[in-house]
């Protein structure tokens, strides 16, 4: 057994598909294929389920591969560990944000690869359930997600401070001389939400509902960009964090903030605890808990 058998088989199960499993670690699919039997042999039991094509993994195949990504990410955390040693910070962090996250998480990795040159990053677009889901499963270092239900007992956490909502709106097909807006001026107005199971669209839903508003979207995608594109074309307004519409200024559209917009629970930056710990996940979230620029500009609450 070697530390590359093991990459094999984490890659088959992010990529779900030999070609690309292949693909993704420089082997030709044969190759792939004979060292995740040899890898079987070895162990004396079938992980992969084949017809052809790949099928899944078995249920001994799902035990094996959480110990693969356990002892993966002990190999390079090792590594991290003796980069460390020297006085520098080398590899992968890899970060998974939710949608519409009031904090993006592209200014936290700018900021981190100004501090330490040599990281390469990571970033997953996912639900705060698989963030916490994937971080067990040290499939993911850090996660920028929401904070209901999560415990201390099991994560470090770094809460954030909520940001306005804001409508944004193409200036050509809408115009609002207000500076603010009520959620019952938005009971008429045609809506691109995100899909109702997205915890940013439910965050809408209950504080329309709070005031005695249904407004039934007439586009719901999982996809920020599609919403945004749907706005540009005058189809609809949507709802975003401040800092999402502040970001699409390109766009040439224009927004106005809701009165008394929040999301459910607040946002926060998560890393989770236990073995096998991240040297590279420690001194990144330690970092960023000091980093006063990030705390002013995404409202990171320091309490």
């Amino acid at each position: 057994m070697d530390i590359r058998q093991l990459r094999f088989l984490v890659a088959l199960d992010e990529t779900q598909h030999f070609g690309k499993a292949a693909k993704s670690c420089n082997v030709t699919q044969p190759t792939l294929s004979s060292r995740l039997h040899n890898l079987e042999d070895e162990l004396g039991i079938q992980l992969v389920a084949r017809n052809h094509r790949f099928q899944g993994f078995t249920p001994e195949g799902e035990r094996i591969l959480a110990w693969a990504r356990n002892i993966l990410a002990a190999c390079d955390g090792l590594q991290a560990e003796a980069a460390s040693c020297k006085g520098a910070l080398v590899g992968r962090l890899r970060i998974g944000a939710v949608p519409l996250a009031s904090v993006d998480p592209i200014d936290i990795i700018d900021t981190l690869s100004k501090q330490h040159s040599a990281l390469q990053f990571s970033l997953q677009t996912h639900s705060s359930e698989y963030i916490v889901n994937a971080l067990h499963r040290n499939e993911l270092d850090l996660g920028l997600c929401y904070l209901e239900g999560m415990s201390a007992q099991h994560f470090h956490i770094l809460p954030f401070k909520a940001t306005p909502m804001v409508l944004l709106y193409h200036p050509n097909h809408y115009c609002f001389e207000q500076d603010t807006l009520s959620w019952q001026s938005l009971s008429s107005l045609p809506l691109g939400l995100l899909t109702p199971s997205m915890h940013f669209r439910q965050s809408i839903t209950l504080n329309m509902a709070n005031v005695g508003v249904n407004n039934e979207p007439v586009i719901e995608s999982d996809s920020v960009h599609c919403l945004l594109q749907a706005v540009k074309k005058g189809m609809c307004c949507t709802i975003l964090p401040t800092n999402v519409a502040k970001a699409n200024d390109d766009l040439g559209l224009a927004y106005v903030t809701v009165d008394d917009g929040k999301t459910i629970s607040p946002l926060g930056l998560i890393m989770r605890k236990g073995e096998p710990s991240s040297p590279i996940a420690k001194q990144c979230f330690e970092f960023l808990k000091g980093y006063e620029e990030i705390f002013n500009k995404g409202g990171i609450c320091c309490e």
